[in-house]
């Protein structure tokens, strides 16, 4: 339930190369700085520019004068980076993606469509296609002590060996207004979270999460192919 092919479609990302040969997604995390750079050297010139050093901006996409973009990044075709939005660095925006007011990313994946569009913090993630989070909800991304990071899915605990690792959204994945997805989260394909919720661990699947003991599966007719 938390491997790359049940979580993630590649078909929807520029950097499905990057995902080649691996088998949890955030096995990608230490890489995604190098694969930024080297790709962003191949993307065509008459689709793309560079603004500074190791920043490539699709032509069609807008990007509001008040983003703040650090390389290494790229930012594909149709995506929008809105007011005072904070691109740190060593970060794939992927087509047609919406990086809204003020949100901070660091260091993450965002696969076609994904929508981070208010007060949103994405740090050491992967974002699946279409996946959306609500207003000011957020990825934490280190523990409080400070320790690697361990994705705890309630029947085995994967050590990831990172110290920084937020979470994976898989595709389809929704997550409610003012939510904290804490370190190691990994939240399955097609599936919401509540609003205000605080979430640690592995959600499966199209499923509905309510709380830690109260995770509902959604309807058949739900599930999104």
């Amino acid at each position: 339930m938390y491997n790359i092919r049940e979580l993630l479609d590649l078909e929807h990302t520029r950097a499905a190369k990057l995902f080649a040969g691996k088998h949890f997604p955030w096995e990608v995390l230490p890489l995604i700085s190098d694969f930024i750079i080297a790709l962003g050297k191949t993307l065509p010139e008459d689709e793309f520019f560079s603004p500074s050093e190791n920043v490539w901006i699709a032509k069609d996409a807008v990007v509001f004068p008040s983003a703040y973009i650090a390389g290494p990044c790229i930012i594909d075709h149709g995506a929008e980076v809105r007011h005072c939005a904070f691109i740190r660095g060593s970060a794939f925006v992927g087509k047609n993606c919406v990086v809204g007011n003020s949100t901070e990313l660091k260091n993450v994946i965002l696969f076609d469509n994904v929508q981070v569009p208010h007060y949103n913090y994405v740090g050491d993630s992967i974002l699946g296609y279409k996946a959306h989070m609500g207003a000011g909800s957020i990825t934490s991304n280190v523990k409080s002590d400070r320790s690697p990071v361990v994705v705890k899915s309630g029947v085995e605990n994967i050590e990831t060996g990172r110290k920084k690792f937020g979470a994976v959204l898989g595709d389809f994945v929704e997550i409610g207004c003012n939510s904290v997805l804490n370190p190691g989260s990994v939240i399955g394909r097609n599936s919401t979270v509540y609003p205000v919720s605080c979430v640690r661990g592995v959600v499966p699947a199209n499923s509905i999460y309510k709380d830690r003991d109260n995770i509902a599966p959604k309807d058949p007719s739900e599930h999104v192919v």
